[in-house]
């Protein structure tokens, strides 16, 4: 039996977007407090050293998602940014991913991406996406 593990980093951006293609109020200009995490997937723990014992360090994650974060996403109007004039939670996930995979993130597996405190999406190459809701607010926050 082979071992596996699958790890996350989790993150956040404040951005405001529009949906221009929607026929309800988020083709109207809004923002959200986003929060996603990147899941990376390994099947072989570090032997040595300071990293022994993990598939990878979260900081080494993070090192890979902050140029994205300051150049792209946090405080910005993410219709502005190539490959996202039509920014879905669905469109922003994948196009995470791919930035992640072209600047060679290790056993990327997939990318979760959370616009609401109920709604959010997760984009996988490996697997078919898949629409998800989560509880991520506490019960005052209705």
């Amino acid at each position: 039996m082979m071992e596996e593990w699958l790890i996350y980093k989790e993150f956040r951006f404040e951005a405001a977007h529009r949906l221009p293609h929607h026929d309800g109020k988020c083709s109207r200009l809004h923002g959200h407090s986003w929060v996603g995490r990147v899941y990376v997937k390994g099947n072989q723990l570090i032997e040595e050293g300071s990293k022994q014992g993990m598939i990878m360090d979260y900081g080494d994650i993070k090192t890979y998602l902050k140029p994205l974060l300051d150049n792209f996403l946090d405080h910005y109007y993410l219709n502005e940014t190539t490959g996202l004039e039509n920014p879905s939670s669905e469109a922003i996930a994948k196009w995470v991913f791919e930035r992640l995979e072209e600047a060679g993130l290790p056993g990327l597996y997939a990318v979760e991406i959370q616009e609401t405190c109920t709604s959010g999406t997760r984009y996988s190459r490996s697997q078919k996406s898949e629409v998800r809701s989560q509880k991520r607010c506490d019960p005052g926050d209705f």
